[in-house]
């Protein structure tokens, strides 16, 4: 069986490798060729700009000569009638424009009958640029015949000539614009011309940045080569001299002939076996045309360099991927093994944490007899199995429940978790203290803590007929009590559980009224991170409590909120709740104008609470407020410390009734009989000596209150005192 595994993985790498080839190959190919059209567009668009930029320069110095021949044409129309005046006419004309190297004014053979040919001509001297003065009326010249004098003789607008070198005038490669100049009769009596030096251009035309073997052309009309590295070539050879010296002459014959023919565009021939990349354009007015040369090979060396280079990548590429797949079907029989051990972990996690969570209650309702309580709990594991736990049962008409957190992650706090939940249920069965269930859980947990682990734990005992609460801390976070205010509960920390053996846990209290509700939570609620490592925090968990509703849809509004907050990053631990909703339709009634006692001294605070909430809603008196105070003291005092026998526990009920113009005050406990109101009047007025023990706490009472008395109901000491308004 291995051995066919490992005979089609070996298949399957053999396929992945040719895939993979061909993949590479038909990659490689279609961006070369992405590359090669991009290069290509690149240089059309480089060359193609030059050429523009190149025109325009031209066209300026052009421009700049058909104005000074255009602008001095109507003085030398002047100057015929006075031709000893001509010298400063050309002279004028160099004078005012640096672009002209020499201009004459060639009057018509025979036009002054004393002097048969007459062409005054001035010139910028090439080395010192000083303007000098020449006749071209000469034989050896026979300006009559040029083209430059011919040509301009049928055109009204003027005209460029062929570039040409001019000897016996201006000593260079140069180009000619002129125009005919007419007498007042109308007839033609001379040309006035404006000479340009073509030598300029060879500097400006002559490179092509970013190609170091590329190189510029530009042609006459004719096809004359007026620009080109080769100097030999200058005016001496033409473009159908170069079509004369290649065997391969169809594609550049139809070049020049496109060029020629005044076209813009762009070609690729074959010149001398090496493929050559030509992109020309006109310049309009003169016939000329300027072309750039860049040899196919400079333009994509580079990209094919770098494509031989992919290619040498590839096959090691390729390589590798052999070696890799040869040490995959080696190793393809551990990870198989790997790969079962993995599964039957992952399953024993599925089952762990089925048994996890079936030692916790959930569920819904969770008491559907009881009409007091709504309660809701719940946990989100960050992984199969957690550290977290919460747990809660009624018993003789008590809420015992508890919430807590285990330290560290995974199995060996799910193990931990297991046994601090039995341990709960075992002690607190029998024990009606929360304090003392934290402490023995505590000493259980210390003495077999080898791995130094410890639980954050809350334990609370509500008795649902009064709403008394009895909770013990342990490390934990502090719950929130919603009632008017949302408030952290007051809590006294401790330590965590499983930390230190025979500790001593504080216990605390406090009265529950009709709507109020417990909100438990662990660290993983207020810790939850998003991507941005932000934490949930209490605002936000305080802002998702302030809309009152049931117990299940606010744990489901709190994880809607987290999950929200949290989007797509991992969850980094347990989180835990539990709601608890007090509504017992009873407590309703009388949350406002009654507190109940255990026969605690440290309660009288709770009654000093109460009397403080009765003053502020009935706006009663400050000093009226205190003295009344001050009597529920003294009898409420005297029930906790004498009316039940050491060591047994009661309570002590004081209820308050408002009327129109008085207040009742109904204080009862089933303690054993006993009348205040039979105590004798104390003398106040006698001396110490003779004055009886006792009785003024009593008579105090009553020079306060307006009316006392006692009776014994059904089992209850019953006093009630009333303070008229």
């Amino acid at each position: 069986m291995n051995k066919l595994i490992i005979k089609k993985s070996a298949w399957a790498g053999i396929l992945v490798i040719l895939v993979a080839a061909i993949t590479l190959e038909a990659t490689s190919l279609i961006q070369t060729l992405s590359s090669q059209k991009e290069l290509r567009e690149e240089t059309t668009l480089r060359a193609m700009g030059q050429l523009d930029n190149t025109r325009l320069q031209i066209n300026n110095v052009l421009d700049q000569a058909e104005a000074a021949v255009r602008n001095k044409l109507w003085i030398a129309q002047w100057s015929i009638r006075h031709p000893d005046s001509l010298k400063n006419v050309t002279q004028r004309i160099l004078q005012d424009n640096p672009v002209v190297v020499g201009t004459t004014v060639a009057f018509m053979p025979g036009y002054f009958e004393d002097r048969p040919l007459l062409s005054p001509y001035s010139y910028r001297d090439k080395t010192t640029g000083e303007i000098k003065f020449r006749s071209l009326a000469t034989e050896e010249y026979d300006y009559p015949s040029k083209e430059w004098f011919v040509k301009a003789l049928n055109s009204e607008s003027g005209y460029w000539s062929d570039p040409y070198v001019d000897e016996g005038g201006g000593e260079m490669l140069m180009t000619t614009f002129s125009m005919p100049v007419k007498d007042p009769k109308g007839e033609i009596a001379a040309v006035l011309t404006a000479d340009i030096s073509l030598e300029w251009m060879t500097d400006m035309f002559g490179n092509v940045e970013g190609y170091s073997s590329a190189f510029s052309v530009i042609a006459s009309r004719t096809g004359k080569i007026m620009v080109c590295p080769v100097k030999s070539f200058v005016m001496s050879k033409s473009l159908q001299d170069i079509i004369a010296t290649t065997a391969e002459s169809s594609d550049i014959e139809d070049l020049a002939e496109e060029m020629l023919s005044g076209q813009t565009g762009n070609r690729t021939v074959t010149y001398h076996g090496a493929k050559e990349c030509i992109y020309y354009a006109p310049v309009e007015r003169t016939g000329w045309s300027m072309s750039i040369v860049i040899p196919e090979k400079e333009i994509f060396g580079d990209l094919r360099r770098m494509d031989r280079l992919l290619r040498l990548l590839h096959f090691i590429g390729l390589l590798m991927l052999v070696v890799i797949f040869r040490t995959v079907a080696r190793n393809q029989l551990k990870f198989q093994a790997v790969a079962e051990k993995k599964e039957k972990m992952e399953n024993d996690l599925r089952i762990a944490s089925g048994i996890q969570m079936s030692m916790i209650p959930k569920a819904l309702p969770t008491f559907p007899d009881k009409q007091d309580i709504d309660l809701a709990a719940t946990i989100v594991p960050a992984r199969e199995v957690g550290g977290d736990l919460y747990d809660f049962y009624i018993r003789d008409e008590k809420l015992v429940f508890c919430i807590g957190d285990v330290s560290g992650k995974g199995v060996p706090a799910s193990l931990v978790m297991a046994v601090t939940r039995s341990l709960f249920r075992t002690v607190s069965a029998h024990e009606d203290s929360p304090s003392r269930i934290v402490s023995a859980m505590n000493d259980s947990m210390a003495e077999m803590n080898d791995n130094s682990m410890f639980v954050t734990f809350f334990c609370g005992i509500l008795d649902m007929d009064t709403g008394h609460l009895r909770y013990c801390n342990a490390g934990h976070n502090a719950p929130l009590i919603l009632t008017d205010k949302k408030a952290s509960l007051d809590v006294v920390p401790n330590l965590p559980l499983g930390i230190v053996p025979k500790m001593d846990f504080q216990e605390q209290e406090r009265f529950l009224h009709y709507d109020d509700a417990l909100f438990l939570y662990t660290d993983g609620l207020t810790e939850a991170e998003n991507k941005s490592h932000e934490l949930f925090g209490e605002k936000r968990m305080a802002s998702v409590l302030s809309t009152r509703r049931s117990a299940q849809e606010q744990l489901e509004a709190m994880k809607k909120n987290v999950s929200d907050f949290v989007g797509d990053a991992p969850q980094s631990d347990d989180l835990t709740m539990l709601f608890i909703h007090y509504v017992n339709p009873e407590r309703a009634k009388d949350s406002l104008n009654r507190v109940v006692l255990r026969n605690d001294i440290s309660q009288i605070s709770l009654l000093t609470d109460f009397m403080e909430g009765l003053s502020e809603r009935e706006n009663l008196d400050p000093g009226l407020a205190s003295s009344i105070n001050l009597a529920l003291e003294e009898i409420v005092t005297n029930v906790i410390m004498y009316a039940y026998p050491e060591g047994t526990k009661g309570f002590c009920d004081v209820e308050v009734k408002v009327h129109e113009d008085s207040m009742e005050f109904v204080i009862s406990d089933t303690g054993a009989p006993f009348d205040p109101t039979l105590a004798p009047e104390v003398d106040v007025t006698a001396g110490l000596e003779d004055r009886k023990i006792g009785g003024l706490g009593i008579h105090m009472v009553r020079h306060i209150m307006d009316s006392i008395s006692y009776e014994r109901l059904k089992g209850k000491n019953v006093l009630t005192l009333i303070k008229k308004l």
